[in-house]
């Protein structure tokens, strides 16, 4: 492998634990605590590989070369999604409106069902942007593949760290929605997957990744 370069491009999955998200202006500093959130899947879709398009899917992006026969470095970007789940109840504490006590907030309760309070989505891109190395081991034996350069099963693992560079689209207490790219904060991940490789030339790759990302300004 040593001295090749590689690129790919795939579709993604994302799972998100609780966040506590802090909202933070001239009237209002206030925090809500486990937030619930979902990624947006487009499923089996032309876009893709549609070149005019394929930027819209949650996507995943990468180029690398192999510095050993058993080591990558790469640069890549994990365009992911995250939508509020707005059918919840997150407890709120701080600062915000009396206009809403009463009617959206109850004991501490923020009912997020109505969307005049907050609607809270990264849809144009939770994105991750990063380095990573990455270990290839050929287990074709495994499998009794004796012709290599037919098929070859490698596994991989990897670490990467970057910056979250989303576009954030909210609305928050009746404002104006705001919808900007952003360096927001910082990420890393830690993956394997499996690695078919066809003819030496051409791949597939499946992994699973998880990782932590904090953005500390959003």
């Amino acid at each position: 492998n040593k001295g090749k370069f590689f690129v790919y491009w795939g579709g993604n999955r994302e799972n998100f634990s609780k966040s506590d998200i802090q909202f933070k202006g001239a009237d209002y500093d206030f925090t809500i605590y486990d937030v619930e959130a979902a990624d947006r899947p487009k499923g089996w879709h032309i876009d893709y590989v549609n070149p005019g398009r394929m930027t819209i899917p949650q996507t995943n992006f990468k180029m690398g070369y192999f510095i050993t026969d058993h080591y990558s470095v790469g640069i890549g970007v994990d365009h992911m999604k995250y939508v509020m789940n707005q059918n919840q109840n997150v407890v709120i504490n701080g600062t915000y409106p009396s206009i809403y006590n009463g009617n959206q907030i109850n004991n501490g309760v923020l009912n997020l069902s109505d969307e005049n309070f907050l609607t809270f989505e990264h849809t144009d891109g939770l994105n991750f942007v990063h380095a990573e190395i990455s270990r290839f081991d050929d287990f074709s034996k495994i499998f009794k593949i004796n012709n290599t350069d037919k098929i070859q099963v490698n596994l991989t693992e990897g670490f990467s760290a970057g910056i979250l560079y989303p576009k954030t689209n909210t609305k928050l207490l009746g404002k104006p929605r705001h919808d900007d790219f952003h360096v927001a904060g910082y990420g890393v991940a830690a993956k394997v997957g499996v690695n078919i490789t066809f003819f030496k030339h051409f791949f597939i790759q499946s992994e699973l990744k998880a990782g932590y990302i904090n953005m500390g300004d959003i």
